[in-house]
């Protein structure tokens, strides 16, 4: 092992291996430490990779990476307890050269991303815990220790890539414990499937594929969201809310999973599947104003390390591939200048991130996990009556249209009132706007 690497990248998801490789393929000496047996063990998600993110960073990713299917309708439903109501975008346009999303298998995606950075000549060792960062007298972080037998690493900057729940940037002081508010826990099972069965349920064939994100009642009124994704033979099924809710409820996760499992509008989709894949994975969802400070002498945080998830586009892996990739470039173009990577120089990192989607993204929604957590009739009220109301339209029961309009809308000001439904409609366009 070298005494002393350009770069130490901590962590082995979508964030670390994308700062790795990047570094790496430009000659740079890294070092890519994970606590897992092998890349992926310890890594969850839904999970859904999004191709631009990956392709400005590895081109030519579908030669051979492993991918499930490309994503060529998108559905949104809101539950209530017997029905959903939604909407869905398919096009054949998905159906190009170069697909959009993919569904993918964390683990061996992750093994697949893993073997990139070695090809590209980075150095990555498995079952290796970090336990604290090196610093000098000044502060600056010169290097990592870790559980192995002479363990202390030497480096000129440190990326932490550690995920939501880093205990490295913490005890280093970078930013406080993440607040039960600001994260989500959430539950998935993988249900093993025939191929030809999924595509016959969903109405695609080959590689195509089909999301559903979830919302409604089977969060109880938390602040919180389901998904179903299809993978080649099996479907992905998940549920997550805020901890912060789960604590005041006195729920479980996985109560809300067994629910959505059960009810009338997923219960078809997954009858006959064998369960073979259950795994729980904390979600930084507090947005834009729960972002920490981002570098400092001799470091840099990353994807989950940083907060970076967009929940109202559920989108998480582009965020994290995004910000490892700009976090490498910082360090190249300093490396390249000959220049010291001190807080002034890697301040590089957080004015390309501002520019980048993902910042802008992430201000676009700033307000909104305030509004959801303030609002909790969005999860509760609203679907219910959206529900209701499209129950009543569709009922063919002698009954005049007009008069089921006005008892529709009548139905929506004795659970809001006027005044609150015009409240409720100014605090999610001001959220969102």
């Amino acid at each position: 092992m070298a005494e002393k690497f350009d770069a130490i990248v901590v962590g082995a998801g979508p964030a670390g291996n994308a700062a790795a490789y990047t570094l790496a393929k430009a000659g740079l000496n890294v070092l890519q430490l994970e606590r897992g047996e092998t890349p992926g063990t310890k890594n969850v998600q839904g999970a859904i990779l999004y191709a631009d993110a990956l392709e400005r960073i590895i081109p030519d990713f579908r030669e051979d990476a492993p991918l499930e299917r490309h994503i060529i309708e998108q559905r949104m439903w809101v539950l209530d307890d017997k029905s959903f109501i939604g909407s869905n975008y398919r096009s054949d346009e998905f159906n190009s050269e170069k697909p959009n999303r993919y569904t993918i298998l964390r683990a061996p995606f992750d093994k697949w991303f893993s073997s990139k950075v070695k090809e590209a000549g980075g150095l990555v060792i498995c079952e290796t815990t970090v336990t604290e960062l090196l610093r000098d007298e000044s502060g600056k972080v010169i290097g990592v220790r870790t559980d192995r037998e002479g363990g202390d690493i030497y480096a000129n900057v440190v990326i932490l890539a550690d995920g939501v729940n880093s205990l490295l940037a913490t005890r280093a002081g970078f930013h406080d414990e993440i607040a039960p508010k600001n994260v989500a826990l959430a539950v998935k099972e993988i249900h093993f499937l025939p191929q030809e069965v999924v595509e016959s349920r969903f109405n695609v064939k080959g590689d195509e594929g089909v999301v559903i994100e979830i919302f409604g009642s089977v969060t109880h009124g938390m602040v919180g969201t389901a998904f179903l994704y299809t993978n080649r033979e099996s479907i992905t099924l998940g549920i997550g809310c805020m901890v912060s809710d789960f604590k005041k409820a006195g729920i479980a996760p996985y109560t809300l999973l067994e629910e959505l499992k059960a009810h009338p509008a997923i219960a078809p989709l997954i009858e006959g599947g064998e369960m073979k894949e259950y795994a729980a994975h904390l979600i930084p969802e507090g947005g834009y104003k729960a972002i920490p400070q981002m570098y400092g002498d001799g470091w840099m945080l990353v994807g989950d390390s940083a907060g970076l998830v967009n929940a109202a586009h559920r989108e998480g892996s582009n965020l994290a591939m995004t910000s490892g990739r700009l976090a490498a470039e910082t360090v190249i173009a300093l490396h390249n200048e000959g220049m010291p990577c001190t807080a002034a120089h890697l301040a590089r990192y957080k004015t390309a991130m501002d520019e980048s989607f993902v910042m802008k993204d992430l201000h676009k929604y700033r307000q909104l996990p305030d509004t959801l957590h303030n609002n909790p009739q969005f999860f509760s009220v609203y679907p219910q009556l959206l529900n209701r109301a499209a129950h009543t339209m569709l009922t063919v029961d002698g009954e005049d249209k007009h008069s089921k309009e006005r008892a529709i809308r009548k139905s929506f000001v004795q659970r809001r009132s006027l005044w609150g439904l015009m409240g409720d409609a100014f605090r999610m366009w001001r959220a969102t706007r």
